[in-house]
């Protein structure tokens, strides 16, 4: 498999990341492994995690993914294979069981959250380390519009980048990015890199992970222009949509596992359960069937081919999931399918943002 860079960093990942949230939660540290060794040997070598998983978030889960990827590079003795991401919380979504609540992305926070992951992925460096959300009020995880809130004293953008330095400083992080971010966020934190001083300078952003799928396209709006003209890498992420984009909550022929997250936690996760979002998925259903593919198959080789995307992140509960979502990289859509996909996108505009 291919290698691109991250940003213009001189760090090179495939065109596919692994995703990681439902290990230590839906899977366990043997399937995580299991995972883990299919994607290397299938030319995989990017991994993604954050500290709060594994999804749905819980107290007594939390750092299970990092420490089940830990297990894995101690046991593997192959750190210098894998680049590894991981992600510190944002403020404002109730985790009092993550530094006793402490979750302002400051220097302290950030010094603790660092050494902290560190401990559990059993290494002494972190790749790519990412703000997981901002901390300030923005339309994410399903939010509509932005709501100005002029009470708020999130950490200035600027003290955040300045925490991170800190860490690239002692080597324990190699470059940073963003995540669940807008347009304003990002271009900030490159203007505040570019303007710093030499005597202290502040990082640069390499990269983004947003929400990018064939429901969710908003990042086409405002931020995929940045991505193109300040060459930052876009880490698209739920490209199946939960697995809604797989079909199987829609086709007939289909019946989904019992143990699918949409199955087991229903109530915890209804960004992609909107009449809106089922329309959508029917017509892109039915398109994929007109021309020969699975659901799964369109919408993966929607995403993987974006000219911005530098990786998607996948994530699977099985070996077979896997499979199927690293052999639809070999998808090329035809220009008439294409052009279908825009009529059903104007249509159907971000159902799921």
């Amino acid at each position: 498999m291919e290698r691109r860079p991250l940003g213009n960093s001189d760090i090179t990942v495939s065109p596919i990341c692994l995703g990681s949230m439902t290990w230590g939660g839906q899977n366990t540290e043997a399937e995580g492994h299991q995972q883990l060794d299919f994607a290397l040997d299938h030319g995989i070598n990017f991994i993604d995690t954050a500290e709060m998983y594994a999804v749905p978030r819980r107290a007594e889960t939390q750092g299970s993914t990092e420490r089940i990827i830990g297990s894995w590079l101690s046991s593997r003795r192959n750190r210098d294979k894998v680049v590894l991401a991981t992600k510190i919380i944002g403020s404002g979504r109730n985790f009092p069981y993550i530094r006793d609540g402490q979750s302002k992305p400051d220097r302290a926070n950030i010094a603790a959250a660092v050494d902290a992951s560190l401990k559990r992925l059993q290494t002494d460096y972190i790749d790519l380390y990412q703000i997981h959300w901002p901390d300030r009020t923005v339309p994410s995880f399903g939010g509509f519009g932005y709501v100005h809130n002029g009470v708020e004293q999130p950490v200035p953008l600027q003290e955040t980048l300045a925490g991170l330095q800190e860490q690239v400083k002692a080597g324990k992080i190699r470059v940073i990015g963003l995540s669940n971010e807008t347009p304003w966020g990002l271009m900030t934190c490159l203007k505040a890199h570019e303007t710093s001083p030499e005597s202290e300078p502040l990082p640069r952003v390499q990269t983004m992970q947003n929400l990018y799928n064939l429901l969710c396209r908003t990042d086409d709006i405002g931020l995929t222009e940045i991505y193109h003209r300040e060459g930052v890498g876009l880490l698209g992420y739920s490209p199946l949509a939960f697995g809604v984009l797989s079909g199987k909550y829609h086709d007939p022929n289909l019946t989904p596992d019992p143990k699918a997250r949409l199955v087991q936690f229903k109530d915890e996760f209804p960004r992609y359960q909107t009449p809106q979002s089922h329309a959508a998925v029917l017509k892109y259903l039915a398109l994929a069937k007109e021309h020969g593919l699975t659901l799964t198959q369109l919408a993966l080789g929607f995403a993987y081919h974006r000219p911005f995307m530098t990786s998607t992140i996948i994530g699977a509960t099985s070996l077979p999931q896997l499979a199927e979502n690293i052999a639809a990289w070999e998808v090329r859509l035809s220009p008439e399918i294409l052009t279908a996909i825009e009529g059903i996108h104007r249509d159907h505009p971000n159902p799921c943002p």
